[in-house]
């Protein structure tokens, strides 16, 4: 089977991923299972290694074969020769043969309503400046969400819009905005240059694919800082975490001026989980940070533990705690109570909303 087959038989079953090594049948991500092909059989390694070459660039296989891994991203073609998005690919060595890892991503862009986002989320894409992360898991819908929120502004503002990506996920259309995307090892060489250069490029948005480490931190700081609105994301697992992790990535004697740069900066932070649905298909849990004045205390007295009291108590600012938004949907009938109970931070807190 060719990897053509593979994609699009990845499509056809709606699935998010579609994984292949060698010795082993490829496998797709459904609604956050993995299901195998058994009708395919294993691949040898030969086979992984061919399908993947077909896609690659010489210059993409010869960074593959030097460094042992590579992110990029390649159109998908349906058989009557519409393109219909896209597929981001991770090559890597396991067991000294190749391995890659698929994730597809639609052409269309779905908005903030059409991901069942809370309502709060448009209101931050009308910020003028400041830092607004989305975080969660690996393969829980943050770039996603980060698409919907810059398409939002790509419809409603002219404004100029960067992104700064590894590789590049969805293509946006034209819009009232100007937007200029940027991958990495094709249009930059590092993300510092990019980052660095992105406030000579009279930017109002920059979107980064991901905080990666503290340099890339401190630049998403600076730029938010010199009146600028940021998004991007980070690979925690709850809104305080987000906060600790920014702080804890810089030596000490520099962590009091970070978390007095953050408090100022520091707009809101989505927090997300991708559940099955009863009946099929993915919704989002979502915890809803906002930095306001109390979040910005805590932040420069370093009292980060009292966070998540402070979006327990503030729904009526627009806070969700992530309990909350999972008892939402267990009563909603939209997913189990077991499954629910199972993406739960502090379980006791989310049975006593469901009793």
């Amino acid at each position: 089977m060719a990897i053509q087959d593979l994609l699009e038989v990845t499509v056809q079953n709606r699935a998010s991923d579609l994984h292949l090594m060698a010795n082993t049948t490829p496998y797709l991500r459904i609604d956050g299972a993995l299901v195998p092909l058994q009708s395919v059989g294993a691949l040898t390694p030969a086979m992984v290694e061919e399908m993947l070459f077909t896609i690659m660039l010489p210059e993409q296989k010869t960074l593959l074969l030097a460094n042992k891994e590579l992110d990029f991203s390649v159109p998908y073609v349906s058989k009557d020769g519409t393109q219909r998005g896209r597929f981001r690919v991770n090559a890597y060595y396991q067991k000294a043969t190749i391995a890659v890892a698929f994730r597809y991503l639609t052409e269309a862009i779905a908005g903030i309503d059409d991901l069942h986002l809370p309502k709060i989320c448009h209101s931050f894409t009308g910020l003028k400046q400041g830092l607004v992360l989305v975080t969660g898991p690996t393969g829980q819908g943050k770039s996603t969400t980060l698409a919907a929120m810059t398409q939002e502004i790509n419809l409603t503002r002219p404004a100029h819009i960067i992104t700064i990506e590894d590789p590049i996920e969805y293509v946006y259309p034209q819009g009232k905005s100007i937007i200029s995307q940027r991958e990495m090892k094709i249009d930059t060489h590092s993300w510092s240059m990019a980052l660095r250069s992105a406030l000579r490029e009279d930017p109002d948005v920059v979107l980064i694919g991901e905080m990666r480490d503290s340099d890339t931190m401190a630049a998403a700081m600076t730029i938010a800082e010199t009146g600028h609105l940021v998004f991007s994301t980070l690979h925690t697992n709850s809104a305080s975490q987000s906060i600790d992790r920014i702080i804890d990535s810089f030596p000490e004697h520099q962590q009091m001026q970070i978390r007095t740069q953050l408090s100022f900066i520091l707009k809101g932070i989505i927090s997300q989980r991708l559940l099955p649905q009863i009946g099929g298909g993915r919704i989002p849990a979502v915890e809803i940070l906002i930095g306001n004045q109390a979040v910005a205390s805590n932040i420069r007295e370093g009292k980060t533990h009292l966070i998540d009291s402070i979006v327990q108590t503030s729904s009526d600012q627009g806070m969700v705690p992530l309990e909350a938004s999972l008892a939402q949907l267990v009563m909603a009938g939209t997913v189990t109570l077991e499954t629910a109970k199972g993406y739960a931070l502090h379980v006791d807190e989310f049975l006593r909303l469901i009793s």
